[in-house]
This record gives structure tokens, sequence and C-alpha cells, in this order.
């Protein structure tokens, strides 16, 4: 039985990955900023009964993460870095709220990078280990625009950590890859998006169940498509 680790579960996307897992029979822990979030999770998880497993951290803080990470003790399988946000009001080349822009910062690009490091002891006890960061299309030097450049430049951050990542990690056999989920109606993608999020969760299972050491440092659609970085 595979065991996944999903951070960031509380709504959207990461919920309802955890609520698919679950109904799958996989072994399921997954986490949440706050207590806030724990009930909408616990349901979602309810179908794995023993099975599921929730944690309490804020990416932002590596101690939370550390002493959360310390509960886990089975090997984990893949683990899926979801957790982010889209940032303040102001955020374009001619009006930023570097602040602001300076937390997101800290959420898209180092959050996913500090629950990888926190979780590789339990990523090595795994046969066929897989980290993906939650990225985002947005994120590709090959796009053009120039709207919301906080979260565009949160997103290329986190893509270069990915393959730097995935560079330290192949010696170790575990793979990793960036993965953008599409275009999805959740609080984030808003009612205008052209994806459901069950959908979006369904594809990116999918891509990631079939993930190996010989897809590692790939940036992908919840399709399984490639995108520029």
């Amino acid at each position: 039985m595979s065991h996944w680790l999903i951070a960031g579960a509380s709504r959207g996307i990461g919920l309802e990955l955890a609520r698919q897992l679950a109904l799958r029979g996989a072994r399921v822990t997954a986490s949440v900023r706050n207590e806030a979030g724990r009930a909408a999770l616990e349901a979602a998880l309810a179908p794995a009964g023993k099975k599921g497993r929730i944690l309490i951290f804020d990416t932002r803080d590596a101690s939370q993460i550390a002493a959360a990470a310390a509960q886990v003790d089975a090997p984990v399988d893949a683990l899926i870095a979801n957790a982010g946000a889209y940032g303040p009001e102001r955020q374009n080349a001619l009006d930023m709220d570097f602040d602001g822009v300076l937390d997101l910062l800290n959420v898209n690009s180092l959050g996913p990078l500090r629950v990888a490091q926190a979780f590789l002891p339990q990523l090595r006890l795994s046969e066929n280990p897989r980290i993906v960061m939650m990225s985002s299309v947005l994120g590709s030097m090959a796009l053009e625009g120039t709207f919301n450049v906080g979260y565009r430049a949160s997103k290329a951050a986190l893509n270069k950590i990915t393959q730097c990542l995935a560079d330290d990690l192949r010696p170790e056999r575990i793979a990793v890859v960036s993965m953008h989920p599409g275009w999805v109606r959740t609080d984030m993608g808003g009612p205008d998006a052209t994806l459901s999020v069950e959908e979006s969760a369904e594809g990116i299972l999918r891509v990631v169940d079939g993930l190996t050491l010989s897809g590692t440092r790939r940036y992908l659609d919840y399709r399984g498509d490639e995108i520029d970085w």
C-alpha cells in the first residue's frame, strides 16, 4: 500500500487529492495550516479510516514542519507540496507590495523546500520515492505577460528549486518534478477556470502514479505534458 503525504490539504486541489486517495484505500497523511482546516480534511479522509492522518503546520515555520515530520515513522512514497498562496493585490512591476510579495516567496518558493527537506528521511525509506512541487504555468520563464509578477516570480523560483533538488536527489533515486495543476475552479482560480478540482486531482494522481526516476527534473501539467521552464 502506497503512502502519500499532501502538504496543504484544507481546501481546493489539496483537499480533493486527499479525498480521492482516501477513496482509493491509500494511506494518506495530509496537512492543514491550523485547526480551522481540520473538519473539511477529516471528512475527506473518512473513507481511509485509520490509514488517514492529519498534521498541522505552517510551511513558513520550519520548527512546526520538523515537529510534524517527527510524528511520521513510515516510508513516504509520494510527497505533494501543495500549500501555496496567490499573494497581495499590488504585485506588478510598477506597483509592488514588497512586504506582501516577500511573504509570498516565503510560502510559495521556500515552503515546499522546507517540507521536502523535513520528510526526506521518510522518502528515503520508499522503493519509489517521488516529490511533486505544485507550481503553475505562470512560473514559466517562456510565458509572456506582466500581471501578478510576485506570484509568477514565486513559482519561477520554485521551479529552479525543483531543478536543483532533483539534481541533488537523483543519486538517491528520488524523483522530483514541478507540476502545473491546470486552471482550476478554486478560491484561487476563480469561477471562470476551465477545470474542476476533481479533473485536476485525477490528472495529477495519474501522472504521479506513473512517475519514476527516469522522469525526474521535469515541468509537467496535470495531463503529463511538458511545459517549457
